[in-house]
């Protein structure tokens, strides 16, 4: 946190409808990343523009209609000068502005003026301008205190979004749900706003997914079941999208999907919460519509898709293009249409949504075409030697006569014998090495494999010796606090798994140590990215810790609440120390696991009770 007026909150997304801007006469280069730049050639909806035009909540409308570029680029307020605008209003003062009447702040104040190198709250040095709108600009900048990357949005204080863009903020930090993007800080500072967010490298969102074409079934049904799931999930909390695209659906490394925006997105537009379980319904049919068929289903072309013709109107996707998956064409239908096909019934909710979802039939993961081993090369003819002739004499032949070679003596027979025994003898020890040879590289090549073959014994009745635990990787690890008010170092819970025992997540302070009336505990969910088999867990602490390892059920994904940490159970191991591993009593099968510390060290530098962990391993 910076000094200055602050909120516990923070959150970042990519724009989808401005162009990347350039930087001191630069232009940026592409992002390394999936979280790609603006969507240059994207027309603005025309809730977005009555949003940008007005004051005043912009009235609901069909989210769909296309605005012609022209058209926009003559009605927005950059036909006025901000320099002009900014010269009208008054002097600003940002110390009053979490606390003025929304409606006394002006809305066209400008996004300010950043560039690439500087520096937010001596803490994040701005490295990439990825979106440059009108009134906020988003960046990708790297902490540097922490060493890593994060995503910022800026937004002037005196803005009437700002307060806005600060709450919604809040809420989405709060959410602590590893499904979505994490908000990592949210401050006013000075006479400006930021918002940090959780950067994914590698990850690729789904407009970069759909850049070649339609996704395969199994792909499609792993995106729309993981999206309504999440989505469904946020609603139960009181929050909302509004604001979903593919730019926000963002598939990890490990294939797991994330999204991108949750809240501030549409907080940063001034969208209105309007039937906000509709919208993100809706949202989420138009997602499973592009993946299904490639096309996007409203009449403007956006995210590098060809809209439909608006004569069509909503076609269902097996309409659209062949060999579409039936039962997800079905779903996309409800999902997006207000009168699906078939007299079917429309789809208004998240949770019906995933309901539906849950209820059809699984795709299954197609297998990977088999093996074909190539064709044995024919052998090689050998070339015959030709068959001497014999040139017959012109004269009468000589007859010889034949005579049977003499046998051979005794002594020349036993010689014979010993040498034929010798080379016998050789030639078995030969064969014998070879084979010794051919296994000690073989027990070689398995032990770098992570498997031990066990000595041939006499009998061969030997029992295999079972194959070592092998690494699953972490996907994401969240803060778990049910029982206090709010994540704890939000920002710094992937230290806990980067492979350096030289940084670490740690805990609160605390005046006395956990449990009893006080506080029963507090910790870490792990996520394994899918159902995984657990068969321990090691962790390194700073200092001797009391840990309880519990296991969400196949299949569910708990909350961050106290009916999340009931979900979890008892604990499946208990252990006390500085380097635990924690191995279930039998066999565990789980996506979710939590690190519930129940006795924490003190610290010596302030002598509070405070938890460490500077790693964690999972193996099977």
């Amino acid at each position: 946190m910076a000094d200055g007026t602050k909120a516990v909150v923070g959150t970042s997304v990519t724009d989808d409808e401005t162009a990347p801007a350039t930087t001191a006469g630069e232009t940026p280069a592409n992002e390394p990343t999936a979280e790609s730049a603006a969507e240059a050639t994207a027309p603005l909806s025309a809730a977005e523009i009555a949003a940008e035009l007005t004051g005043r909540t912009p009235k609901s409308g069909p989210a769909d209609e296309a605005v012609p570029a022209d058209d926009e680029a003559e009605d927005e307020p950059a036909a006025q000068p901000a320099a002009d605008i900014a010269e009208e209003e008054p002097e600003f003062d940002p110390a009053a502005t979490l606390d003025q009447p929304t409606g006394e702040l002006p809305l066209l104040r400008p996004a300010p003026d950043r560039h690439s190198g500087d520096r937010i709250a001596d803490r994040y040095r701005l490295e990439e301008c990825t979106t440059q709108s009108e009134f906020f600009s988003s960046w990708r900048a790297v902490d540097e205190k922490l060493r890593r990357a994060v995503g910022v949005h800026l937004l002037a204080a005196g803005h009437q979004r700002a307060r806005g863009v600060l709450a919604a903020a809040k809420s989405a930090a709060l959410l602590g749900d590893p499904r979505f993007v994490q908000v990592l800080d949210a401050v006013q500072e000075g006479d400006h706003v930021y918002v940090i967010r959780e950067w994914l490298p590698g990850a690729a969102d789904l407009a970069q997914l759909l850049a070649d074409g339609p996704l395969e079934p199994y792909d499609a049904y792993q995106m729309v079941r993981q999206v309504s799931e999440a989505i469904a999930a946020a609603h139960k909390r009181g929050q909302a999208h509004l604001r979903l695209t593919p730019r926000c659906v963002l598939r990890t490394e490990s294939g797991q999907y994330r999204i991108n925006g949750i809240a501030v997105d549409a907080a940063l537009r001034g969208l209105p919460a309007d039937d906000a379980a509709l919208t993100d319904t809706r949202a989420i049919g138009a997602l499973l519509y592009a993946a299904l068929t490639h096309r996007w289903p409203y009449p403007e072309d956006r995210y590098d898709l060809q809209g439909l013709p608006k004569s069509l109107g909503c076609v269902p996707p097996d309409q659209v293009r062949a060999g579409v998956h039936k039962g997800l064409a079905e779903i996309a239908a409800r999902a997006l249409c207000e009168q699906p096909p078939h007299h079917q019934d429309p789809i208004t909710t998240p949770e019906e949504l995933a309901r539906a979802i849950a209820l059809m039939p699984k795709i299954r993961q197609p297998e990977p075409p088999a093996y074909t081993p190539p064709p044995r090369p024919q052998p090689r003819p050998q070339p015959q030697q030709p068959r001497p002739q014999i040139r017959l004499a012109d004269g009468p032949a000589t007859v010889v006569t034949s005579t049977a070679p003499a046998r051979p003596s005794r002594p020349r027979l036993r010689r014979l014998i010993r040498v034929t025994a010798s080379l016998v003898a050789l030639a078995a020890i030969g064969v014998a090495s070879w084979q010794l040879v051919s296994t000690l590289n073989k027990t070689e090549r398995n032990s770098e494999d992570g498997q031990v073959q066990p000595p041939p014994s006499q009998g061969g009745s030997a029992t295999p010796v079972a194959p070592a635990g092998k690494p699953v990787a972490i996907a994401g690890v969240v803060s778990f606090n049910p029982l206090g008010d709010g994540p704890e170092h939000a920002g710094e819970t992937q230290l806990a798994y980067d492979g350096d025992l030289a940084t670490s997540w740690q805990t609160s302070g605390y005046n006395q140590d956990l449990g009893g009336a006080y506080k029963a505990g507090t910790g870490l969910l792990v996520d394994l990215g899918s159902v995984q088999q657990v068969g321990s867990v090691q962790v390194q602490f700073a200092g001797t810790t009391k840990v309880e390892l519990r296991a969400a059920p196949a299949g569910s994904t708990p909350e961050t609440s106290k009916a999340g940490l009931e979900s979890l159970g008892t604990a499946v191991a208990t252990q006390t120390g500085s380097t635990v591993e924690l191995k279930p009593g039998s066999a565990l099968s789980t996506r979710y696991l939590l690190l519930w510390l129940t006795g924490l060290p003190k610290d010596g530098s302030d002598n509070q009770y405070r938890g460490k962990i500077a790693e964690v391993k999972v193996t099977s």
